[in-house]
C-alpha cells in the first residue's frame, strides 16, 4: 500500500524501534530494587539459592522452580548489580516478545498495523505492574514463540515436519509452565490446535493419538523433571504441596474485591479489547492470512479464559493477554493509524504517570537504602514481618523462617494454606530472637491477631530504634534488647 512506504520509520529495523521505545518507557525503573513485591521476592530467593537454599524446602513459595532458576544469574551477582541484571533480562525478553508479536501481525496480513502491535506490547505493561521482571514478562516470550511455531505448521505439507514443529512448540510451553503454571490454558489451546490440524490433514486417528501423547509428554517433561529431582532428594511431598496442593487450601478473595479488580483490568485493556473485537468483525478470514487470523483470535480467547478462571485478578495477571490482543488489534489499527497513534501516545503518557506515582507510593531506591543502612550488615538475623524482602539481600542478613514472603504468615487468605500454622510460626520466630524485626503499618487483608502476637513478643524482648519512610508507608525497626527486657512502645 502506498501510505505504508511513506511511513517515516519504514527503513529502520523494527526491533531497533521497539528497543529504543522500551528503553525510554522503562528508564525510570532501571536500578530500582522495589518495583513490585513479587520480583523483590524472586530476586531474594534467587540470591539465597547461591548460598545453598533450596526452594520449597528452605524457602517456601508456590511459584515453579523455573522462575527462580531464571533469576539465579541475577541473584548470583548480588545487590545492586543483580537488580540491573534481572531488569536487563526483562527488557530483552519484552523487546523480543514485541518483535515476534509484530511478525505474527504480518503473517495475518496486518503489516500496516504490525509496528503498533509491537509498541503496544512494550507500553501496556507499565499500566499493569509489568514494568519490571514479573513472571509473564519472561514466559510471554516462550508462549509467543510456541504460537508462531504452531501457526507456521499450517503451511507445512509433510506430517513429520509438522510433528517436529509441534514438539518444539510444546517444549517451549513446558518451559513456560515452569515459570508460571497459569500458562496451562494457552498451552492447552496450542495442543488442541495441533490435534485439530492433523485431523484436517486427514492423518489417521492412531497417528494423531500418538502425536498428541508425544506433544503432551514434552510439555509436561520440565515439570516432571522438577518433581523427580525433589523426589530423589526425599522432598517430593514438599514440592507437591507448594506447587499444587497449597493453592487449593488458599481462601479466595471476596466476590466484591474480585469484581473490582477485574473491572480495573477491563478498563485498562479496553482499547486493546475494543480494537481486537472490531478487527474480528471487519476482517476477512479466508486464505492463508485468514487461517492466521482465526488462530490468533482463538489464542486471544484462550488467554482470556485463563485469566477468568484463575480469579483474584491482580492487574499483572492481565500481562499474558497483551501480546495476543495487541496482535489482533493490528487488524483494526492498520486502517485507523491516527487512532492507533493517539491511543499509544496516551498509553505511553499514562504509563509514565503510573510509574511516577508508584515510585512515590512504594518508595524510592534512596529510601529503601536508608532503611538498609539503619539495619546494617553486622551479625544477627533479620525478620521482615511486613515490608520489603529486598532488605535481606541488601543487608546480607540471614532469615529465621522458611516463610520469607511476609504475607504468607499474616494474610487472612493464607491461613491454613502454607503448610504451617501462622500463629505457631510467629512464636517460633520470636523464640529464635532475630537481631532485627521490620514492620510496616497494618494492611488490608492482614490478620490482626497475628500482628498483635508479634507486637507482644517485640515489646517484651526488643527496643524500638526508628521509624523510617518508604513511599507512603512507615517502617518500624525493632532491635533485640540485651538482656531481654520490656521495651518502650513504638507508634505503629
Amino acid at each position: 500500500m502506498t501510505h505504508a512506504r511513506s511511513w517515516p520509520l519504514e527503513r529502520v529495523p523494527r526491533w531497533a524501534i521497539l528497543l529504543a521505545v522500551a528503553l525510554v518507557a522503562r528508564a525510570i525503573t532501571f536500578g530500582n530494587p522495589i518495583l513490585h513485591v513479587d520480583e523483590e521476592f524472586y530476586f531474594t530467593l534467587a540470591r539465597a539459592m547461591t548460598g545453598g537454599a533450596v526452594p520449597f524446602v528452605d524457602i517456601w513459595d508456590r511459584k515453579p522452580i523455573g522462575l527462580f532458576l531464571l533469576y539465579a544469574p541475577a541473584g548470583a551477582l548480588g545487590y545492586p548489580l543483580g537488580i540491573w541484571a534481572y531488569q536487563a533480562m526483562a527488557l530483552a525478553g519484552l523487546v523480543a516478545t514485541a518483535t515476534l508479536a509484530a511478525r505474527l501481525a504480518d503473517r495475518a496480513g496486518w503489516r500496516d498495523g504490525a509496528l503498533f502491535t509491537g509498541l503496544a506490547v512494550i507500553l501496556w505493561p507499565n499500566l499493569i505492574d509489568g514494568q519490571g521482571g514479573q513472571a509473564p514478562i519472561f514466559y510471554d516470550l516462550a508462549m509467543i514463540a510456541a504460537a508462531a511455531l504452531v501457526l507456521r505448521g499450517e503451511w507445512e505439507d509433510r506430517c513429520g515436519r509438522r510433528f517436529l514443529g509441534g514438539i518444539t512448540a510444546m517444549a517451549l510451553v513446558g518451559l513456560a509452565l515452569q515459570i508460571k503454571y497459569s500458562v496451562v490454558f494457552e498451552g492447552g489451546f496450542l495442543g488442541l490446535w495441533l490435534i485439530a490440524r492433523e485431523w484436517r490433514a486427514r492423518t489417521p486417528i492412531a497417528g494423531i493419538a500418538a502425536m498428541a501423547l508425544c506433544w503432551a509428554g514434552v510439555a509436561l517433561l520440565p515439570t516432571a523433571a522438577a518433581w523427580a529431582a525433589y523426589a530423589m532428594a526425599g522432598q517430593g511431598p514438599a514440592w507437591l504441596y507448594a506447587n499444587f496442593l497449597s493453592i487449593l487450601d488458599r481462601r479466595p478473595d471476596s466476590l466484591a474485591e474480585q469484581a473490582g479488580n477485574l473491572a480495573i483490568i477491563v478498563l485498562i485493556l479496553s482499547p486493546l479489547l475494543a480494537s481486537a473485537v472490531l478487527a474480528w468483525r471487519r476482517g476477512e478470514r479466508v486464505g492463508d492470512t485468514g487461517i492466521a487470523a482465526r488462530f490468533l483470535f482463538a489464542w486471544c480467547a484462550a488467554a482470556l479464559g485463563g485469566l477468568l478462571v484463575f480469579g483474584s485478578y491482580f492487574d499483572h495477571y492481565a500481562l499474558p493477554l497483551v501480546p495476543p490482543l495487541a496482535i489482533c488489534a493490528a487488524g483494526f489499527w492498520m486502517r485507523h493509524r491516527r487512532f492507533a497513534i493517539a491511543i499509544l501516545a496516551l498509553v505511553f503518557l499514562g504509563g509514565q504517570a503510573t510509574l511516577v506515582a508508584k515510585r512515590a507510593t512504594r518508595g524510592t531506591p534512596e529510601q529503601i537504602a536508608a532503611i538498609a543502612r539503619a539495619i546494617g550488615t553486622g551479625p544477627g538475623c533479620l525478620h521482615v514481618y511486613s515490608g520489603s524482602v529486598m532488605l535481606y539481600p541488601m543487608t546480607g542478613r540471614c532469615a529465621v523462617t522458611r516463610w520469607m514472603f511476609p504475607s504468607h504468615l499474616s494474610r487472612v487468605r493464607e491461613r491454613g494454606a502454607i503448610g504451617v500454622d501462622q500463629d505457631a510460626e510467629i512464636d517460633r520466630i520470636l523464640a529464635r530472637r532475630p537481631e532485627w524485626v521490620v514492620m510496616r503499618k497494618p494492611y488490608r487483608g492482614e490478620r490482626p491477631e497475628v500482628r498483635a502476637r508479634m507486637l507482644r513478643g517485640l515489646r517484651w524482648g526488643y527496643r524500638p530504634v526508628a521509624i523510617l519512610p518508604l513511599g507512603n508507608e512507615r517502617y518500624a525497626l525493632w532491635r533485640r534488647a540485651t538482656p531481654p527486657a520490656r521495651s518502650a512502645s513504638i507508634s505503629e
